[in-house]
């Protein structure tokens, strides 16, 4: 997230949009679908429509609130142009940007960063910190969107071991 550069209405959108899959765990497709009926900018929660059209109400921390309020005050009103677009993230036609957009954007950081990860790699450690620092698995499961609980359990025993392999 730091080696955005967020000197541009592009680099604004794009430390706003990744601090916020990161802090609430989204999936690509939710965060290019947000629109400003399910941003609560002041109580810092969003609400989705995931997978199998289940919503759920995520809360977000201090970091995408401080980048989320600079992107809509400084970077939106630029790209959106002359657009009325209800989507929170908006690509320089000042249209919503779609799951493709996010994820070209995120190739682009990530090399200039020179990591090896996926978008999705913020959804995983985004369960990963929460599950280190206490939550419990059904709680992490509810956050997610996952139906079944098996679905994180096992994605969560991935992730604890590769993280002890790394540590």
């Amino acid at each position: 997230l730091g080696a955005i550069d967020a000197s541009t209405p592009n680099g604004l959108r794009d430390r706003a949009l990744f601090e916020l899959i990161y802090s609430c765990g989204l999936r690509v497709s939710e965060a290019a679908t947000l629109g400003f009926d399910g941003l609560f900018l002041e109580e810092k929660v969003i609400r989705v429509v995931g997978k199998r059209r289940k919503e759920r109400i995520i809360p977000f921390g201090d970091a995408a609130a401080t980048w989320l309020k600079a992107y809509l005050s400084e970077a939106r009103p630029l790209l959106a142009k002359e657009s009325r677009s209800d989507r929170v993230f908006l690509n320089r036609a000042g249209k919503g940007i779609s799951r493709k957009g996010i994820w070209k954007r995120f190739d682009l950081i990530r090399q200039h960063a020179g990591v090896e990860a996926k978008v999705h790699t913020f959804r995983h450690s985004f369960a990963t910190h929460l599950l280190a620092g206490g939550a419990d698995l059904r709680t992490v499961q509810e956050l997610l969107g996952h139906t079944d609980i098996s679905t994180t359990d096992r994605k969560s025993t991935r992730l604890n071991s590769s993280h002890r392999a790394l540590s």
